[in-house]
């Protein structure tokens, strides 16, 4: 339990929490508010061999694995849905065997989460039989049930050590404000050792209680304000996500790995010191005021796609 009154810092000192060889839950999913400042920053940290477990994940799993920052990828999905296809640095990592794949499936991650909330070591399932789910992972057993004698799978209890998530609002205490899907984030939360948090603002406590508290503040290590943190995936209702950037960013991969470190992670991470160095050079403010505009009608919000 964390209760310190004041639990600000900078980007810098929030991602060190994260160690090399760590199990990192990333909040988020698909292109939906992804921690990806945080993850920028993560990289020019050079921190290294992370097991990765999540639910339906893009373009923050992907531009870990293309640089080298992932040892074990135990996700249910990694990709970049219909519009640009498959995860071209996760594939290329997982196929040449820099990456160990620890494929999972949502329900399955949950009930694990769920066990590790409940202080309980294992989650009983029906789900994954008559899959290889059993073969990718040892540690998962069967049992006969004692009172039907139905066959389940036993799951065992998963405690990430940090859980890296991305809110709307939060107070300088450490509650935090999700609008829209919380995906696996509230089950993060409660399970890991440690959950640090970007926010697009931080708000004085009674507008944050106005607004409802999603996450306690009991939960959160440490955070920081981190406006438009989520770039280049979206964080409705503030802004979209950018397919232009995104586009950029696919082409640099799917040309291999020296081209995506020359064209993507040395100019837009490792050559910006900081995010609002990012920020400037993705476009500065009038890309992010065009990203904002999606409210103003289905016309703005499609010519963002086009």
């Amino acid at each position: 339990m964390y209760t310190q009154a004041d639990k600000r810092c900078p980007l810098t000192r929030l991602v060190a929490h994260i160690q090399s060889g760590d199990c990192l839950a990333i909040g988020g999913g698909l292109s939906w508010r992804e921690p990806m400042a945080a993850l920028r920053e993560l990289i020019r940290q050079n921190i290294k061999d992370l097991k990765l477990v999540g639910s339906a994940h893009g373009i923050d799993v992907d531009l870990l694995c293309g640089a080298g920052s992932v040892a074990t990828s135990a996700e249910s999905y990694v990709g970049f849905e219909q519009d640009f296809g498959m995860a071209i640095n996760y594939r290329r990592a997982c196929e040449t065997g820099a990456v160990k794949v620890e494929d999972n499936c949502c329900y399955t991650l949950v009930q694990q989460l769920r066990a590790a909330i409940q202080g309980l070591p294992f989650m009983p399932i029906r789900s994954v039989q008559g899959t290889d789910f059993l073969k990718l992972h040892p540690e998962f057993k069967t049992m006969a049930c004692p009172f039907t004698g139905e066959q389940l799978v036993l799951v065992p209890a998963l405690k990430p050590d940090v859980a890296l998530i991305h809110a709307h609002y939060a107070d300088e205490h450490g509650n935090l404000h999700i609008e829209g899907p919380l995906v696996a984030d509230i089950f993060f939360a409660k399970a890991a050792k440690k959950v640090i948090a970007t926010v697009e603002a931080l708000i004085p406590h009674h507008e944050l209680a106005n607004k409802g508290v999603t996450i306690p503040y009991f939960y959160v290590t440490a955070l920081c304000e981190v406006p438009y943190g989520a770039h280049p995936t979206s964080c409705y209702p503030r802004y979209a996500y950018d397919r232009e950037h995104t586009k950029l960013y696919y082409q640099a991969a799917k040309n291999g790995t020296d081209n995506f470190r020359d064209n993507y992670l040395n100019p837009f991470v490792y050559d910006c010191k900081d995010h609002a160095s990012y920020l400037n050079l993705i476009g500065g403010q009038k890309k992010l005021i065009r990203l904002e505009q999606w409210k103003d009608g289905i016309d703005q919000w499609m010519q963002l796609y086009e």
